[in-house]
């Protein structure tokens, strides 16, 4: 293989920053279904061929040259492959320029680098169920990951955005984001991808650098827009349907998707998105993050853009930091996403409603009129608050409620509780209830907010869930934040360490990545035998995963109807 740029090349706060997020619809469906590529599997080895392989066939054309990846057990895979151009040096808060044209086949046989953060500190118990990968870091992290069963044909396009809020995460953090599954069982192209994170993203230097960075506050979420941009434009070389793609994530991924819904740039660049336990976040306005800037120059002692740029990230991001600690107000029991009028908006790591290339909050003053065609899903987990950490006696999960609540309505969500989930301990039921951003009934409440928004459009419909899935790993795990994704990509044996892998775990990853599949390809997520009805606010039917599947109106509705008492 022979390899070269036409160009020289040059040339790495964690989950507090977890944003809600979701999205909803009326009753109409929306969006015509996309066509199936068949059985066609052009570049992919015969039956015989050795399970993983690296075949002249597997070379798709991209325009800024040919990429070479390979195939494993019938899938081909092409990881790294560049979206823009190193971010780095004079690139620095600059929006995404393309890459540079290169001859020969580029090497697209490994994930590229994470934008520059600080490494994880979950626990052990949780960094072993979600398998978690902190992987390498540079601003040269434009990239995307690609996994398709043929070069040919017209596929759904599934295009999953990581969480991690806006600071930290990656397409490949956790084991369940590998999206061979879906290509594999569900006939469609999987894609996933890196973007600027934190200080690197969303900070505002144009009063320093001038025009050039007018942009500066929101490159972390125009990086996804240049992503979405390459997809439509290359994507059908990889077997995809660039008239057919839908966005997807979980947390601060679900906070970039209904972003996204509002940007006018990213208008027509997909036609399905879908938020999980996040989205629709209160941003700072351009006046805001100004000042915020302001003083993490001051703090810095730069005055010109050229030193700014040369800084080292670690300086850049704990000044930055410590600065947006100072500026926020005290993380309340709703966390970073409350409803509005309860708490400010918070300065440092998100996007800005500048007017320009964010011109309102979506899904947090409303759905945005531009994506009133697009359908949703939205949903959440059952145990949103777990991190393994905590194992607190009911006399101390009571004085918790009540340090947050208020002691009669702690008496009362304790009640409530008990009764609608007598099977469970005290330490699964502290991780649905507490007083943390991360907890289920908060999120239930905004996706139920989102969804009525969307419903109100009377555009495309939206689909409610509840993934309630106890996992029989350790004791107590529960259905923890970001544990739905192992089933919606189909990689239970993949992340077996959080499943089991098991003859249900299987049986509903199944279900679970056929309706995210259905969804992609026509905008309703129904199957054979599990028909999922559209949602209303009047019942709030919500499609309920677990080794039952079943619709349900209000699901956890008794509880968290006494949180917004």
């Amino acid at each position: 293989m022979s390899f070269s740029n036409s160009k020289s090349s040059s040339k790495l706060n964690r989950r507090e920053a977890l944003l809600l997020s979701a999205t909803a619809g009326a009753a109409v469906l929306a969006g015509a279904s996309c066509s199936s590529s068949g059985n066609t599997h052009t570049g992919a080895p015969n039956a015989a061929a050795a399970s993983c392989s690296t075949p002249r066939t597997a070379i798709a054309n991209t325009q800024y040259g040919k990429v070479r990846g390979y195939v494993e057990d019938g899938v081909l895979t092409f990881k790294g492959v560049p979206y823009g151009a190193d971010t780095g040096g004079e690139n620095r808060w600059l929006p995404a320029k393309p890459p540079a044209r290169w001859d020969g086949e580029y090497p697209a046989l490994t994930y590229g680098a994470n934008c520059p953060q600080n490494l994880h500190n979950w626990s052990s118990e949780q960094t072993f169920l979600q398998q978690w990968t902190d992987g390498w870091q540079s601003e040269d992290m434009l990239k995307l990951n690609i996994w398709t069963s043929s070069l040919t044909g017209k596929r759904p396009v599934m295009f999953y955005i990581h969480g991690g809020g806006f600071s930290f995460g990656s397409a490949y953090e956790l084991a369940s984001q590998d999206g061979a599954q879906l290509a594999r069982h569900h006939d469609v192209v999987s894609v996933t991808v890196n973007h600027r994170l934190n200080i690197l993203g969303f900070l505002d230097v144009s009063s320093i650098g001038g025009e050039a960075y007018a942009d500066s506050a929101n490159v972390g979420m125009t990086d996804l827009v240049a992503a979405l941009r390459w997809v439509r434009d290359n994507i059908a070389n990889f077997g995809g349907d660039p008239d057919c793609v839908m966005i997807y994530g979980q947390s601060g991924g679900a906070s970039k998707v209904t972003t996204l819904l509002g940007m006018p740039s990213a208008q027509g660049l997909f036609h399905r998105a879908a938020a999980h336990s996040g989205g629709g976040g209160d941003a700072p306005s351009a006046e805001q993050s100004r000042e915020y800037a302001k003083r993490v120059f001051a703090e810095l002692g730069v005055r010109d853009i050229a030193a700014l740029q040369k800084m080292e990230w670690s300086r850049l991001n704990a000044v930055a930091s410590a600065v947006a600690a100072k500026m926020n107000p005290p993380m309340g029991v709703y966390g970073p996403i409350a409803p509005p009028g309860v708490e400010k908006p918070r300065v440092g790591w998100g996007p800005t409603c500048d007017g320009r290339v964010i011109t309102m909050k979506s899904f947090f003053d409303a759905a945005p009129e531009i994506s009133k065609n697009i359908p949703m899903l939205i949903g959440s987990v059952s145990e949103e608050g777990n991190s393994m950490l905590s194992r607190p006696t009911e006399a101390e999960w009571k004085a918790n409620l009540t340090k947050c609540y208020g002691e009669a309505k702690a008496v009362a969500l304790i009640a409530a509780m008990k009764k609608a989930h007598p099977e469970k301990s005290i330490r699964k039921l502290s991780y649905m209830c507490n007083g943390s951003g991360l907890n289920t009934f908060n999120i239930c409440n905004n996706a139920i907010r989102m969804a009525t928004m969307k419903y109100q459009q009377k555009g495309a419909p939206v689909f409610l869930w509840y993934f309630s899935w106890q996992s029989p790993m350790l004791e107590d795990a529960g259905a923890w934040h970001t544990a739905e994704l192992a089933f919606c990509f189909d990689n239970t044996k993949r992340c077996e360490q959080g499943t089991g892998n098991g003859p249900e775990a299987r049986a509903l990853a199944k279900k679970m990545a056929t309706a995210w599949a259905n969804f992609a390809r026509t905008g309703n997520p129904s199957q054979p035998g599990l028909a999922w009805e559209a949602f209303d606010p009047k019942r709030c039917q919500t499609m309920v995963f677990d080794n039952d599947c079943r619709m349900v109106d209000d699901p956890e509705g008794d509880v968290r109807k006494i949180l917004l008492s």
